[in-house]
């Protein structure tokens, strides 16, 4: 009896450790002294990083997703013409790489998936240009089935983002200033919808977004104009609500919106100044989507790319890139305001990916 009670607490004690840390992948730019994809242990209870692995050495590859099963991963690749990149996780972390495809077009800077019928959008910044392509059973992409050229004879596009949701894709065009949507047809290929949800004055540069899990918010974050214009859908379509700065209003200086991204409970929303070097956090108003700026913290690092919040919400993590170190952050989900905990240091860090 009693060793049954010793092997059933030893399993409990297992189980409990494993339920205490996450998966987290790090995609990198490999110009220096990184070699490719990076694997580390996360703690969600104390926020400490362990465990650094090379999961896979390979070329630049600046943005990550991975399949809804985790068993698979997905990278860009941010060399030459552009490739895409899907990869077999390992039980010991590291990555087999399974097939590498043209990104049909430059500079590829971002990739999403969509589990649901099992597709990956990408996006070229310098080629402007947005491929979908399928998912085979065993993980490996196939050839792009669509590739959708945003370019005009006028504006040349920079596709920067991608999202799908409810199976629509939306795209952040900096370029021509645009969240262009599509809808999945019945056919299983997607149909341009709008070119631009919203008309979208001047030149902010709309960069990442973020969307609410009910479909009704989308809060997009502008590379140029240092602000968040939040929308909402309507019977009629979609409609701008808001318009923040992300910056201190003390700062001065020059600065380019990155990342952007919701709490778990979506009231506060986050997003990254590259020059002011900070994450701006907001309080969502739930009733009217409308947003109040609540803190400017400093990333304790230089030039923060992407970020991300852990899979238990109680942390955030920041890939400063220029200064190749990931800076983790506690998060008050009662206030959504940050305390700095510690960095550690990832040559080149663009991308955190948890899974």
């Amino acid at each position: 009896m009693l060793l049954k009670f010793l092997l059933l607490g030893s399993f409990f004690t297992i189980l409990n450790l494993n339920a205490q840390y996450s998966n987290l992948y790090v995609g990198t730019y490999t110009q220096g002294d990184s070699d490719g994809i990076y694997y580390y242990k996360f703690n969600t209870e104390t926020g400490e990083l362990t465990s650094k692995t090379l999961a896979i050495t390979i070329d630049n590859p600046s943005f990550l997703t991975h399949s809804k099963d985790g068993n698979y991963l997905y990278s860009v690749n941010d060399t030459g013409n552009g490739f895409v990149s899907s990869y077999k996780i390992n039980k010991d972390h590291t990555l087999n790489l399974l097939t590498r495809v043209s990104s049909h077009g430059k500079a590829p800077c971002h990739i999403a998936i969509n589990g649901a019928n099992s597709k990956i959008a990408v996006s070229n910044y310098w080629g402007g240009t947005v491929p979908i392509y399928a998912i085979n059973k065993d993980g490996a992409l196939l050839n792009a089935t669509q590739v959708f050229n945003l370019n005009t004879d006028e504006i040349p596009a920079r596709a920067h983002s991608a999202q799908f949701h409810l199976n629509d894709l939306f795209v952040a065009d900096l370029g021509n200033n645009a969240i262009t949507h599509f809808k999945l047809s019945n056919d299983d290929s997607y149909k341009l919808a709008s070119k631009s949800i919203i008309e979208i004055k001047g030149n902010p540069g709309p960069r990442h977004f973020a969307v609410t899990k009910d479909d009704t918010y989308l809060y997009v974050i502008n590379e140029y104009g240092s602000s968040i214009t939040s929308i909402k859908k309507t019977k009629k379509g979609y409609k701008q609500i808001d318009h923040d700065s992300t910056l201190d209003t003390k700062y001065k200086g020059k600065n380019s919106c990155a990342d952007i991204h919701l709490s778990k409970d979506e009231q506060f929303l986050y997003g990254s100044n590259r020059g002011e070097n900070s994450i701006a956090v907001f309080k969502r108003n739930l009733k009217t989507g409308t947003l109040e700026k609540i803190q400017n913290i400093s990333v304790h690092g230089n030039w923060p790319r992407n970020f991300t919040l852990d899979p238990s919400g109680k942390f955030l993590l920041v890939a400063n890139r220029k200064s190749n170190a990931i800076s983790v952050f506690k998060i008050n989900t009662k206030t959504g305001m940050l305390t700095f905990l510690k960095s550690y240091d990832v040559p080149e860090p663009v991308c955190l990916d948890f899974i």
